[in-house]
Parts: structure tokens; C-alpha cells; sequence
């Protein structure tokens, strides 16, 4: 089942991640494209699950939960919620020209894309393949997080924790001000 194309050993875990990554980029353009913010975010709650699938198949478990969790749970309710608070309708334009602008953006885009990948590919597809030591067969896992974030950076974490706590005080005081 393997094939080698151009010095690149195919497997069927490089094709089912490359797949993965090529939907994800799609839904990526979704989120930008559709006009409707609710499609628009949908795309965004796919885009999430599926980067969440991406680092568990790099073995970054911590990552890919922290993703489902923060991301596609918190956030995109939060997201989600604005967008039914707001109750966003279409807006239906008459007589819309065909403005120049969008073409002569999609173009540029385009050969941003042709010029990043040109660069980016060649020493992606001559690198070696990653051998696996024991040590880093534990990276992505919530043991060498939490040992690593209570360890090294426990004083910026609390720092982080000390804001957000201050975030939460200050809007909870913007709120009950208004009532």
C-alpha cells in the first residue's frame, strides 16, 4: 500500500492526515466566504474538531482536549449565543455591481498561497522522518504540561490567573453598574 512519490514514502496515515488538513483548510475559507454568520460559524466549530483530530494524530493529546474543550465548547457557544442575541439577518442588496476589489483580493490571495506553498513543501517533503525516543513519546501529555507549567512558569501562570480574576471582578462591576 505504500508508494513512493518523488522520495516521499505515501502512507495511508500521511493521506488520511492530509485529507484531514486539506478540509480543515477548507473550512477555514468557509469561515471567510459565507456571508450568513451562522454557516459562518459552523465552518468554524468544524474547523476546530477537525485541528482537534490533527494533534491527536500528532500525539498531542493535551492540545487536541484543550481544543475541544476551550475552543469548540466554550467559545464558539459564546460565539454562537452573540450571533442568535443579535439575531443577524442577511442583508439583501439591489442592483450589487461586481466589484473589482473582491477578484483583484481573491488573485492576490491566491498567489500568496502558490508562493508560501512554493517555499514551504520542498524542505517539508526532503525532511527525515522523526525517530521517537521514550522521552519524547510523553511531550504532548498532560503529565509534561502540568510539570512543566508548575514548575517553570508557575509565576507567570499565576500572573495570567491573577488577571483573569481581575477580568472577571471588572465585568462583573461593569454589569451591575447598568442595573
Amino acid at each position: 500500500m505504500n508508494q513512493t512519490i518523488g522520495g516521499v514514502t505515501v502512507t495511508p496515515e500521511l493521506l488520511m492526515f492530509g485529507g484531514i488538513a486539506g478540509v480543515a483548510a477548507i473550512c477555514a475559507v468557509g469561515v471567510v466566504a459565507f456571508n450568513n454568520a451562522v454557516r459562518s460559524a459552523l465552518c468554524l466549530v468544524v474547523n476546530f474538531f477537525l485541528l482537534a483530530v490533527l494533534y491527536f494524530t500528532l500525539n498531542a493529546e493535551m492540545l487536541g482536549i484543550t481544543q475541544v474543550v476551550v475552543y469548540t465548547g466554550a467559545i464558539m457557544v459564546l460565539f454562537l449565543f452573540v450571533v442568535m442575541l443579535l439575531n443577524l439577518g442577511g442583508v439583501k442588496l439591489i442592483n450589487e455591481k461586481a466589484d473589482p476589489k473582491k477578484f483583484v483580493g481573491i488573485l492576490l490571495g491566491c498567489g500568496l498561497f502558490v508562493i508560501l506553498g512554493a517555499q514551504i513543501l520542498p524542505p517539508m517533503l526532503q525532511a527525515l522522518p522523526l525517530k521517537v525516543s521514550p522521552d519524547m513519546a510523553k511531550f504532548g501529555g498532560p503529565e509534561a504540561i502540568g510539570r512543566t507549567l508548575f514548575t517553570e512558569y508557575v509565576y507567570p501562570f499565576e500572573a495570567v490567573s491573577v488577571l483573569l480574576l481581575i477580568g472577571i471582578v471588572g465585568s462583573i462591576l461593569l454589569a451591575k453598574r447598568r442595573l
